[in-house]
Order: C-alpha cells, then structure tokens, then sequence
C-alpha cells in the first residue's frame, strides 16, 4: 500500500498536490506580511526574529570587574547579547526589535551607571522605520574593496571627529595631572624657536659694548618684549595658577626673575638716563661687575626663558609613559579579523567589541592578539607587547596565548575564552592605569613639597636685595644678585627626585613581567629581609605525578589508587588530576576492580569525603551473569604530622613526596605520596636570595619531614610544615611578631596568606585572571605574570636599587638647593648661570633617574 509520509494518510493520492498548494498559500501570506520565505536567513535558528544594535556610552564604571555583573544582568533577558569593555566605557548590545530600550537603561542604572545611546545608534533608530527590513549581513567575505575602504575611512573619520570634540562623548574624570607643573602643551616648539631668535641678539648687544650703536637698547627692548610676555607664557600662567590656587609654582621664582627683570628695564628706559639715544652698558657679566648708572636687565629676561624652554622641552621628549605606550599598542574596537563563529563554518570579518567567547580567530604575521585563549591550529614565533625581551617564543597547536601578543612569525587560529575587558592584557593594563593613577597622587605631595621652596626664594631674595643695598650702595648688585637668587633655585629637581626614578622603576618591572603597586611597595621591597613561599603553585610546577601507591596490610594497593581517583575525579587541583591519570593508566593493565563515584565533596581543610561504588571487572567475575557490589564511604586527608600514622604506612607518609591517606570503613586502607618536580630556576632563585641577606622560608602542609628534604634540595633555610590552609594566616603573623619585614609568594588561592605580608606577591595564574583583579588591588603588592620563581629575588633586587636612587636624589637636590643659593646670595653667580645651574641640576637628577629602568637580569 503506497504511503504518504508528508502526511501520514495511507493511499491518498491527493496529498502531495494538497500538501504543495497549503505551502504556496503559506508563501504567499509571508510575502503579504513582508517577510521572504527564500531568505536563506530564515533557515537560521539564532536569526529567527529581528533583532536591533545599541552602542552605550557608560559613565560611573568603578572597575572592570564590575561589568561581567552587568553583562550577566543583561544576558536575563532574552535574546539580549552584551559585549561591555571598560577601557573605551563603551557597551554593544544586541537585542530584540521589539524590546524598549529603557529597559536596557535600567539595568545598568541600577549598577549605579549612566548608559547614553552613541549618536550613531540614535540615528539608526531614527532612520528604523523608513528603512525596508532586509536579511542581515552574515560575512563580509563579500564586500567589495571599493566599499571596505568607503567603511574605513568613515570609521576613521568619525574616530576624530571625536578626539576633536564634535561628536558627543562620555563625561571623563578629571585627570590627576599636577597644576605646579608647567603646562607641557603650552612649551611649543614655536615658542622655543622664537625666543632663541629674538634672545641672542639681547644678549649679544648686551655683552658687546663695541656691538652697541645707538638706540640699541630700544631694539633690544622691543625683542625682549615678546620673549618675556608670550614666550614665558608658560612660566607665568603656572605662577598666576598657584597663586590661584594658594600655592607655588615649581616655576613661579623663574616666572617672577623673567617680570622682574623685564619691568626693570623698562622703568629705567622710561625713567632713567639709559633710555638715552647714545647710551651704552658696561657689559658686565658678573653681578658685581655692572657700571656705576643703573643697568639694564634684558639679557636675564630673554636668556631665563630661552634656557627654561630649551630645558623643559627636552625633558617633555623624554620617553613615553607606560600608560600611554599601553594605550597606543591596544589595537582599536573597531580593528577587524578573521572570525568563525562558535556552530558557524562561514568566515566573516569582525571588529574587536564584537568577538565572543568560543569564536576561532585568524591571525596572520604582525597581527596583534585581540583575545585569551587556546591555539586550534597552527604554529608561529610570538613576542609580548608589554616584554622588553627580544627573544621570540614559538606556539603550537595545544598552547595557551594572550591577547597582548604579538605575531611575529607564522600563522595561527585562536579558540577565544576571554574577550575584551576580561584579557590578560585588559587586567595588565588597568592595574598599569591605577598605578599610574596612584603615583601621580604621590608625585602630587612631593611636589607639593618641593614648592615650598619658592616662598621661601622670595623671602632670599628680598633680604639679599636689602643687604647688598645696605653694605655697598649698589642698586645693580643688589637686583643682579636677587634675580640669581630666584634663577637658581631648583624645586623641580627636588619634586622629580623621587617621583620619576619611581614612576622609571615600576615602568621597568611591568616591562619584565612584574606589576608593582606603586612607589611604597619599592620602598617596602627595599625593607624586605625574610621570603615566605607557600610551596605548591610557587616552587614546584603544576603537573603532578604519582609517585608511590603503599598499602596496609591486607590491602589492594590498586584498590587503594582507583577509591582515591574515584573521589578526586570531578576536582582540577593538580593532584587530583595526577591521581585520576594515575588511575586510568593503570586500567589499562587488567585490574579486577571497577570502582565508580557516586557523591564527593571536598572539604576547605582539603579532605575529602564521598561514596563510591565497588564492582569487581567484568572478567573476573566469580559467576558468570553475577556480579558484586560494594559500597564504600571514604575519606582522603592529608597528614600534617605522625601521630595518626604507623608502620609501613607512616613510612610512606616520611619518606616519599607529598602524602595522601586513603580511608574508608574507619581503617587507613594506604598512602599516595606525589611527585611535584621544583621549577627549574627554584634552587637558583633560593640561592640568589640568600645571598642577597633575605631569610628564605618555606610553607607547606606536608609533614615536617617531607618538607624539610624539600626544603634541603632548594636551600631553604627555614621551613612551616603541617600547617593547614586555615592556619597559614596566623603562622605568617607569628613571623611578623618577631619582626621580620615578609614578603610572602603564593598564588590566588592563597589570598588570605599574602594579605598579612608586608609586601604580598602573587603569581597570576589562569584562575587569577578568571576571578580578576578586584581583590588583588587590596590584597597584592605585586603580580608576577611570568612563572619563574627568579623574579621573586629581582624585583627585591630592583625594589633596592630604585631606593638607593631615590635617597642619593634627594641627597643631591637638597645639598644643590643649599650650596647654589648660598653662591648667589654671595654674589658670585650671575643670573644667566644661575639659570643654567639650575636646568644642569635637574638634567643630573632626570640622568640618574633613568638608571631605574634597568632591571636586574
């Protein structure tokens, strides 16, 4: 009987044609609605209804962090995607046509931030509904050249209408800069070319009585004139902004030198015989060599503010700062590569903001990773953009990368597992931000310091003014010397001296793979005497291996192995996954029993308890179609000590690598010990340590015996055995009463551990990076994103060295600040020295500073 499987009826011959006229008629009525039923769209599942795009401009973000709270928020409404990035404080979210946009709004309004819709979205939405629904675009494999570069240019185009300020943007915080600083945009290089061209004539004429014709002092008046007024610009409006503000200008004594020898030389031009056609200077250029009638100061006007804009020009052309140089290398959101999307087999391309989790990245030679992730295929030699290191790494199939790296040779395909602000180098860099951030608030007091130096400039000045009149009559020496005064006096030097050999040292520890706090964990480093490492994730590496499986007497030793894989097999702890390999290898060999879980739970103290389920192999089965089944309750513990251990299994616990006790029915059934190789610079690392004059100390849980062999092999002075997690905290304070100054090594599950350290180090593990850095910004001091356990000694090195620069800075710009005023006070340096003197002091200090940006090798 033929049959009609469309529609299930038995011989009806009819169907088919009914059948096809039913789905004509269902065609017929979508083209009525509006909808093409050939799209190949509608095919889709995930394109099954319309969707709209929204860009957000987000203000009141407190950290990054914050927004995977904000994203799963959003996520609870169905349909909705949301890509947020804390850098740019821009959102991308994708959802349903039909959805109010306020509600979108809400939600982040109820995390204390302000969503505004970008004017691009705004206008889309304005343009919605003249617009003909079309299927959307799934690749732009497609896309014609002429169009990509059409695409580009507009993206580009509307990047710097926003840096120009014509298209709205988010409110930004106010930046930390230092008002008692000179504005650096303000020292052009229009502003240094004009005051060198119209001052050497000034001084020249000045120096030269032969060169001086007649009238040469109103020529020189009138090139000094713009020199002192619009040249030193600068000087002034960060004098006349301290005065606002109540306090002083690091160039406010420069700044009143400039005016007061400028007002000078006009009032006695005005006023004096010097304004005389015919009327030449002495020529004089020590201040108690002027002629006897009153002098001109004009060369002091212009050759200051020629030797302060030389001076502060090239300081600005100092290298970029970390933070800037991390901003310019982070690639743009709007920067596109070559994505699969994850259940997709279609390339497209795609910018940034928009790659998820699971998509597969290409990525070609000097592409710039955008993603963390695991590398899918292929090989290549990569460099890390944030690394001073020249050497490349090679990456293979299997292999972890971060976004940050950069590929140098080759080609590769990255299965992404974090995106956007959740990147190894989105954490880097927010952490290099607040740093900055927190070291620009210290520079702040320094500076704010350093000034205190100007009052007290002029209180000098005045006074030396008042006693060269008094005892020798002469106005010229008098004001020549005062003007000295207030040149040669150098707050700069004394603000900069600590400031930028810090801002150097922690710029110089980022570029190898360290992350410091600010410029108190330097000095902080510096005081360290005594290392405490928590061994596991510190000195040993990760991947674990069985060592030995000892039994009690009467004991399955392979019984003993597959109940403890059985209970470990849901956890990721490295010995956990040493145990289960272990068991699993040894299946392969025939054993007689089949162990399987059935509940585990893993307590905070480590041990383990559960049920697990004993069947005997199926081919050794004492009856055929019979089998026997045991049920087991057990227990897993770590000894910390001997006492509730003997015989043979005591001996295990003893002698091997770290134990592990098998239990069940109230009986110790054997031990496990496990095997951790030390990392391969660990004993090098100890070594350098100790002899630097640190105490090296070791904290494990292991029973003292196992830990003090460990401990040997390293050189490990002293050791904490048996210590349980919960206990750590208290046995790391026990330390400290007896006055050690610690810096404690774990890694982030040892938290609680480094946050009584005087000086916390954590190495930035994957589980790290996936918890991020909101508690390590309370907890750690420092962050290693290298594994190498010699950082440790560098960064204590480097910690060092940076203090000793910061002292014999502060050494040399205080006993400047002494001897030079003294000199000029004494009449023995003239003004246009004492402004050279005071540029080379703060040349010495910036010279020596750069010396903190090398770092230990």
């Amino acid at each position: 009987m033929p049959t009609d499987i469309a529609n299930g009826r038995p011989g009806d011959e009819t169907a088919p044609s009914a059948l096809t006229s039913s789905i004509e008629q269902a065609r017929e009525a979508a083209r009525l609605a509006g909808i093409e039923p050939d799209s190949a769209w509608l095919a889709d599942e995930g394109y099954s209804r319309a969707n709209a795009s929204y860009a957000y401009e987000l203000t009141g973000l407190q950290d990054g962090p914050q927004l995977a709270d904000i994203e799963e928020a959003l996520e609870a409404t169905p349909g909705v995607l949301a890509q947020l990035n804390y850098s740019s404080s821009m959102a991308w979210i994708t959802a349903p046509a039909e959805l109010d946009p306020e509600r979108l709004e809400d939600v982040f309004q109820a995390f204390g931030v302000t969503a505004t819709m970008t004017d691009a979205t705004l206008r889309r939405r304005a343009l919605r509904g003249e617009m003909e629904r079309r299927s959307p675009r799934l690749s732009t494999r497609g896309m014609s050249g002429r169009i990509r570069k059409r695409r580009k240019h507009a993206q580009e185009e509307i990047t710097a209408a926003r840096e120009a300020g014509f298209v709205r943007r988010a409110t930004r915080s106010a930046s930390n800069s230092d008002v008692l600083f000179t504005a650096r945009d303000l020292v052009t290089p229009t502003r240094l070319v004009m005051a060198i061209v119209l001052s050497l004539p000034v001084i020249v004429l000045s120096y030269g009585p032969a060169l001086q014709f007649p009238g040469w002092q109103w020529l020189c008046f009138a090139l000094a004139t713009p020199v002192a007024l619009w040249c030193a610009l600068p000087f002034h409006r960060a004098m006349a902004g301290g005065v606002r503000r109540g306090m002083s200008a690091l160039d406010g004594a420069s700044s009143i030198a400039v005016l007061a020898a400028y007002v000078w030389s006009a009032a006695a031009l005005l006023f004096t015989g010097a304004g005389e056609i015919g009327w030449t200077s002495s020529g004089g250029w020590m201040p108690t060599r002027r002629g006897e009638d009153i002098e001109l100061f004009l060369d002091v006007a212009c050759g200051v503010t020629m030797l302060l804009l030389v001076g502060r020009y090239n300081t600005k052309r100092v290298g970029e700062r970390l933070v800037d140089r991390m901003e310019r290398l982070t690639p743009p959101a709007e920067t596109e590569y070559t994505v699969t999307r994850r259940g997709k087999h279609t390339e497209e391309s795609l910018p940034i903001s928009e790659i998820n989790r699971g998509d597969d990245v290409q990525l070609g030679r000097g592409a710039i990773v955008p993603v963390d992730g695991e590398i899918i295929g292929g090989t290549a030699l990569v460099s890390h953009l944030l690394f001073d290191d020249p050497t490349h790494t090679k990456v293979k199939v299997g292999d972890r990368i971060a976004a940050g790296s950069r590929v140098e040779r080759g080609n590769l395909k990255v299965r992404a597992d974090r995106t956007g602000h959740a990147t190894r180098w989105a954490e880097v860099s927010r952490w290099v931000a607040d740093a900055t951030k927190r070291q620009n608030a210290a520079t702040m007091l320094s500076t704010k310091s350093a000034g205190m130096l100007i009052p007290t400039a002029y209180v000098l000045a005045v006074l030396d003014f008042g006693l060269w009149l008094l005892f020798t009559g002469d106005y010229n020496a008098a004001f020549s010397t005062a003007l000295a005064i207030l040149a040669v006096i150098a707050p700069v030097a004394l603000a900069i001296s600590p400031a930028l050999a810090t801002r150097n040292g922690i710029e110089a520890a980022a570029r190898n793979g360290i992350l410091v706090r600010d410029g108190t964990t330097l000095r902080n480093l510096d005081d360290v005497d005594t290392v405490v490492f928590n061994r596991v994730g510190t000195l040993v590496e990760r991947e674990m291996t069985v060592e030995t499986v000892t039994a009690a007497r009467g004991e399955d030793s392979e019984l003993v192995l597959l109940v403890a894989a059985a209970l470990l097999v849901e956890s990721n702890h490295p010995a956990s996954r040493a145990i289960v390999a272990a068991a699993r290898e040894a299946k392969g060999f025939g054993l007689p029993w089949r162990v399987e879980p059935e509940s585990s739970n893993i307590h905070a103290d480590g041990r383990c308890e559960g049920r697990v389920i004993v069947r005997p192999a199926a081919n050794h089965h004492e009856k055929a179609g019979e089998e026997q089944t045991t049920y087991l309750d057990a227990v897993l513990w770590r000894p910390t000590n001997l006492s509730r251990l003997s015989g043979r299994l005591a001996m295990a616990a003893t002698t091997g690598g770290a134990p592990i006790v098998v239990r069940w029915k109230g009986k110790d059934r054997g031990v496990i010990t496990l095997h951790d190789p030390a990392k391969g610079d660990a004993i090098e690392a100890v070594d350098r340590l100790e002899a630097m004059g640190v105490n090296t100390v070791m904290l494990t849980r292991d029973t003292y015996a196992v830990g003090r062999r460990f401990a040997d092999m390293m050189g490990i002075t002293s050791v904490l055995a048996g210590i349980t997690a919960q206990d750590k905290p208290g046995a790391v304070r026990q330390l400290h009463t007896r006055g050690a100054n610690m810096a404690v090594v774990g890694t982030a599950s040892v938290m609680d551990v480094v946050a009584v350290a005087d000086v916390g180090i954590i190495y930035a593990e994957d589980e790290f990076f996936d918890r991020g850095f909101k508690r390590a910004e309370t907890v750690a001091d420092v962050v290693l994103i290298r594994d190498d356990v010699s950082a440790v000694p560098q960064v204590i090195e480097h910690g060092r060295r940076v203090s000793r620069i910061i002292d014999s800075n502060m050494i040399f710009a205080n006993l400047y600040n002494v001897v030079a005023v003294g000199l000029a006070a004494f009449g023995v340096m003239p003004p246009m020295g004492a402004t050279l003197l005071m540029l080379g002091s703060s040349l010495i200090i910036e010279y020596r500073s750069i010396n903190a940006r090398r770092f230990p090798q």
